[in-house]
């Protein structure tokens, strides 16, 4: 009897690295009438959001909000500062750096991709090397994507912008957060960095459809000399608006609007060190787990070193095809739907089948941590896949330790 009872009814965890778990206040805010978009109260709340979304990224500077998901961010913050022949370096430690380059050639801009592999962040030093070469400064922006959702490798961007200073290079730098920001510590202005964009559906914890791309002066003055920019994706309206239809290039997305209120209520009231040191926390439990599932020697984390590693995501291995295996039992049998494997495979084996992500950013406390591990734990039992025990009993001890601090 018990191979045919499935324990998925009640409610699911989408513990994929977005979106991610959103909290019940922001969606009883989006659960109301369509409001008035001419005046009255959203248009008063709207005027509250972007200093609260400064607040976040670290910065004093600009932000323009944006109906799109990250892929338009990128567009927006690459046409805002940068025209067909420009050219740009890109450090790629993942699938995402690639997509924001793919971006930018699509626009007529010239791409460099120093390529640092699926393991392994960038290496400040080539960097510098190849900006110290660039004696003509042809290269305009350096992208980095601070942490990249397919292979959870947290990139230092502090000592990327360190990097571009000891070139004594001009080049903006532009940062990806779509994955960390609201999880993993960023400091926009303390890092140096003039351009950055991420979406509300990870660490922000508001349902997928829109980008924000915050920048500062320096940003703001290579906008300035561009020939043309493209209307919808101009941000100076957008950041510093006449009329409350500039925000948005046209009508507001309202309930997300509400949503993203809701959000940022519940970030500021917990206090964005707290925010950053719970999902440190509750990385370094999962990551315990992990240690001691790879002692079987089937699964293993994507990413050695634990001082790379984002507090948001996680990305681990398994043979192929049995992550595909372990993530159709989760979901088939708890209810639990884990992360498909982006960007890491043998091109001829189909990436998903040998990869998965879990994602631990945003809404996610101790107990839903306990019960992600719990069933990845039972998978692995049902599956007869190798690993090793006592998994659970070294994430509690993390969690446990943490508590008595």
């Amino acid at each position: 009897m018990r191979d045919s009872v499935k324990l998925s009814s009640g409610r699911s965890y989408l513990a994929i690295p977005g979106p991610s778990v959103m909290p019940d206040q922001v969606l009883q805010a989006m659960h109301r009438a369509s409001p008035n978009i001419y005046a009255g109260e959203l248009v008063d709340m709207t005027n509250t959001l972007p200093g609260d979304l400064r607040r976040v990224a670290r910065t004093e500077h600009h932000v323009a909000i944006y109906i799109a998901n990250g892929h338009g961010a990128w567009e927006a913050a690459l046409s805002n500062t940068l025209q067909a022949g420009d050219k740009v370096l890109v450090p790629a430690s993942g699938r995402f750096a690639f997509g924001w380059s793919e971006m930018a050639e699509a626009l007529g801009i010239e791409i460099e991709v120093l390529d640092f592999g699926m393991q392994a962040p960038f290496d400040m030093d080539r960097v510098a090397e190849r900006l110290r070469a660039d004696t003509t400064h042809q290269i305009k922006a350096v992208l980095g994507v601070h942490v990249d959702t397919s292979t959870s490798i947290r990139n230092d961007i502090s000592a990327l912008r360190d990097a571009m200073d000891a070139a004594g290079h001009p080049a903006l730098l532009m940062a990806d957060c779509i994955a960390s920001l609201g999880c993993d510590r960023f400091e926009m202005d303390a890092w140096g960095v003039d351009v950055m964009v991420t979406g509300c559906q990870k660490g922000l914890m508001v349902p997928a459809g829109i980008s924000f791309v915050f920048f500062n002066d320096k940003a703001a003055e290579a906008r300035s000399g561009l020939a043309r920019v493209s209307r919808y994706w101009d941000w100076v309206p957008r950041a510093h608006p006449e009329w409350f239809y500039q925000f948005f290039g046209g009508t507001a997305p309202t309930h997300h609007l509400y949503g993203l209120r809701a959000a940022l209520d519940l970030i500021h009231a917990e206090g964005i060190e707290q925010v950053w040191a719970r999902h440190e926390i509750l990385a370094h439990a999962i990551w315990a787990a992990c240690d001691a599932w790879s002692e079987g020697g089937a699964l293993a984390m994507n990413v050695a070193d634990p001082g790379l590693r984002s507090h948001a995501v996680t990305a681990l291995r398994l043979p192929s095809p049995r992550a595909t295996d372990l993530r159709s039992w989760l979901e088939e049998n708890l209810g639990l739907t884990l992360g498909i494997g982006l960007g890491m495979a043998d091109p001829n084996t189909p990436e998903w089948h040998g990869f998965f992500r879990l994602g631990h950013m945003g809404h996610v406390n101790g107990h839903m941590i306990m019960g992600l591990l719990g069933g990845i734990d039972a998978g692995l039992k049902a599956l007869d896949l190798p690993h090793g025990r006592g998994a659970l009993d070294a994430a509690s001890n993390v969690l446990s330790g943490a508590h008595s601090d």
